[in-house]
């Protein structure tokens, strides 16, 4: 079958205007584009392009005050109010570590990045849009009725490359890695892992063993990793919301991790949609995109940490959960995980 023609930017411009409600990823899909060239066909209008750097961007983000932070993948979407603060720069990962918004920040993926202002239903919004080399959205930050627009003016001055280019050159995205298990460390891998101090440590260990997390699940088994049924993520977050239990809510992609620590209240299914809807955190998962669940247990210095993490068909990892520090451990979160209902013997070895 024939690629279809890819629109231009003047193009892109004329679809937008006919189809003003259509999601910005739809049409970007309709058009055969990326989402980060619909927004790059509206530089010198609306948008301006700026500096992608995080070492610059995120301290120009910390002048506006108020903000809702937004990270998402194909499955997710997780959205924080509040102030970006306690930036801890580096070169391979970075960090936000402020009291409502948190987030892992690996620079080389943040490619390019935009200024928005455009005119809304309820007026003008405003926003910060960073894109990965493959034209896919990494990190956005938009305003809030109590920001800093002042700050918002001078970071877009300050930040501005000054390039009017309206096109966005992307590379091909890597295919899907899906499961890796390599059979011959299977025993090397349950004993490591039984010596872990730390959770950060398994990632360390899976790669030098030629796994990777999802591998890791499957070879490793009970009581590593037990398969959970595809609805436990909609349970756990019913059950949270009901037995007033705080929660790690972990949503990423290759440039940026966000992380609601704290409770969840409203728990609102919708369409395939199963969302958190609460004043300053918002969830949107795509519960008809999970192919698997897990319930994991790591050894720590403090304990074990429990974790629900589910990924799709392809083997990509939409969504990770762990308990709340805190005084005592994370007892409650603890019996919530344990208590989610696994797959029967022969469907989990499928």
């Amino acid at each position: 079958m024939p690629t279809p023609p890819v629109a231009t930017p003047d193009e892109i411009l004329e679809a937008r205007a006919a189809n003003p409600k259509m999601r910005a990823r739809d049409l970007a899909a309709s058009l055969n584009v990326t989402e980060a060239a619909l927004v790059a066909a509206n530089v010198g209008r609306t948008v301006t392009r700026i500096d992608a750097d995080p070492d610059k961007l995120i301290p120009a983000v910390e002048t506006i005050g108020e903000v809702m932070a937004l990270t998402r993948n194909e499955s997710a979407v997780h959205e924080r109010t509040g102030t970006y603060e306690n930036f801890k720069s580096g070169p391979i990962a970075g960090m936000v570590l402020g009291s409502e918004i948190d987030l892992r920040i690996f620079p080389k993926h943040w490619a390019n990045a935009f200024a928005v202002v455009e005119e809304g239903d309820q007026g003008t919004k405003r926003s910060l849009q960073v894109f990965d080399h493959h034209g896919d959205a990494v990190h956005k930050v938009h305003l809030k009725p109590a920001s800093d627009i002042a700050a918002f003016e001078t970071a877009v001055k300050t930040l501005a490359t000054g390039s009017d280019e309206r096109t966005y050159t992307t590379t091909p995205r890597p295919a899907p890695e899906g499961a890796m298990i390599r059979e011959d460390n299977l025993d090397i891998l349950r004993k490591e892992w039984d010596r872990m101090t730390d959770t950060h440590q398994f990632l360390r260990l899976t790669s030098k063993l030629k796994f990777n997390r999802l591998g890791a699940y499957r070879a490793a088994g009970a009581p590593y990793a037990e398969k959970l049924n595809n609805d436990s993520v909609s349970l756990m977050l019913e059950r949270a919301s009901a037995q007033e239990v705080p929660l790690m809510i972990f949503v990423g992609n290759a440039g940026c991790i966000q992380i609601h620590s704290g409770l969840v209240h409203t728990i609102k299914p919708m369409g395939p949609w199963q969302n958190v809807l609460d004043p300053r955190f918002n969830l949107h998962l795509r519960a008809d995109h999970i192919a698997e669940v897990w319930r994991v247990w790591k050894p720590t210095q403090r304990g074990p940490a429990i974790s629900i993490e589910c990924f799709d068909a392809e083997g990509q990892l939409i969504l990770q959960s762990f308990g709340v520090r805190q005084e005592g451990g994370p007892l409650a979160w603890n019996d919530l995980a344990g208590d989610l209902p696994k797959l029967e013997t022969a469907e989990a070895s499928a």
